[in-house]
C-alpha cells in the first residue's frame, strides 16, 4: 500500500481563538497538521502484525500461554490501544470530523473502552461468575466516537459523504461490535464460549477482518489513483 497508494492526506484543524461565544463563522480555521493517508492506513496493519509477532517470539511466547491459561491476553489490550485508536480516528477523519479537540476526545474515548476490556479480563480471569460493571462502562466509552461520527454526517448541512465513505461506517461498525459480543459470550459463559481460547481464537480472526476491511476499503476508494 505505501508504495502503491496515491499521495492522498487529510488535515486536522482547530477554529482560532476569540471572544467568548463568538460565532464560528466569525472565526478563522486553522489547518494544524495534514495526515498522510497512506502511512496511517498502513500503519494500524504494522502494529497488528508487530504484536502477533511479539506474542510467537521465543521467550515472549511461553508468557502469552501462561496468560491465556490465566484467562486473560494484556498484549492483545495494548495493541488494541494502539491500532483501533487509529482506526477511529482515520474514521473520523474520512468524514471530516477534523477539529483538534474532538480527535483528542474521541481517541481517548477510545482508550478507555479498551482499558475497560483490560479490566474485564484482569478482575474475572476464570471466575465462573463474572463482575460485568467494567463490559458496559467500556461499552459508554466506546460509542462516544461512534456518536460523534454519526452527528457529523447527519447534522452537517454540508455535502453527504460518498457512497464508500457509508459502507466503510457500517461494516467497521459492525466489526467494532463484534469485539464487544465476542467478550460478553466469554464472560457469559455461553456454549463454545466457555472455553476462553475460543473468544483468543475469535479476536484474533475479527482483528484480522476489522483492519483488512477498514484498509481495502479506503485503499480502493481514496488511495488508487
Amino acid at each position: 500500500m505505501l508504495v502503491l497508494a496515491t499521495d492522498v492526506s487529510l488535515p486536522i484543524t482547530m477554529l482560532q481563538g476569540g471572544e467568548p461565544g463568538l460565532p464560528a463563522s466569525e472565526r478563522a480555521v486553522q489547518t494544524v497538521a495534514d495526515v498522510p493517508l497512506a502511512p496511517w492506513v498502513a500503519a494500524f496493519m504494522v502494529l497488528s502484525a508487530l504484536f502477533h509477532l511479539l506474542v510467537a517470539a521465543p521467550g515472549v511466547n511461553g508468557w502469552y500461554r501462561r496468560e491465556i491459561e490465566a484467562g486473560r491476553n494484556r498484549f492483545r489490550w495494548v495493541e488494541y490501544s494502539l491500532s483501533s485508536t487509529l482506526m477511529i480516528v482515520l474514521i473520523s477523519l474520512i468524514v471530516s470530523l477534523t477539529d483538534l479537540g474532538a480527535l483528542i476526545g474521541i481517541a481517548a474515548a477510545n482508550v478507555a473502552m479498551i482499558l475497560f476490556g483490560w479490566v474485564m479480563e484482569m478482575v474475572n480471569g476464570r471466575r465462573d461468575r463474572a463482575w460485568m460493571s467494567p463490559f458496559w462502562f467500556g461499552s459508554i466509552a466506546g460509542a462516544a466516537p461512534w456518536i460523534a461520527v454519526l452527528a457529523t454526517i447527519t447534522v452537517s448541512d454540508g455535502p453527504a459523504p460518498p457512497t464508500f465513505v457509508y459502507g466503510i461506517l457500517v461494516s467497521i461498525f459492525l466489526l467494532f461490535n463484534c469485539f464487544a459480543v465476542n467478550q460478553f459470550l466469554q464472560y457469559r459463559r455461553i456454549g463454545p464460549w466457555r472455553d476462553y481460547v475460543v473468544g483468543e481464537k475469535t479476536y484474533i480472526v475479527l482483528s484480522l477482518v476489522a483492519k483488512s476491511a477498514l484498509a481495502w476499503q479506503i485503499y480502493a476508494n481514496v488511495l488508487v489513483g
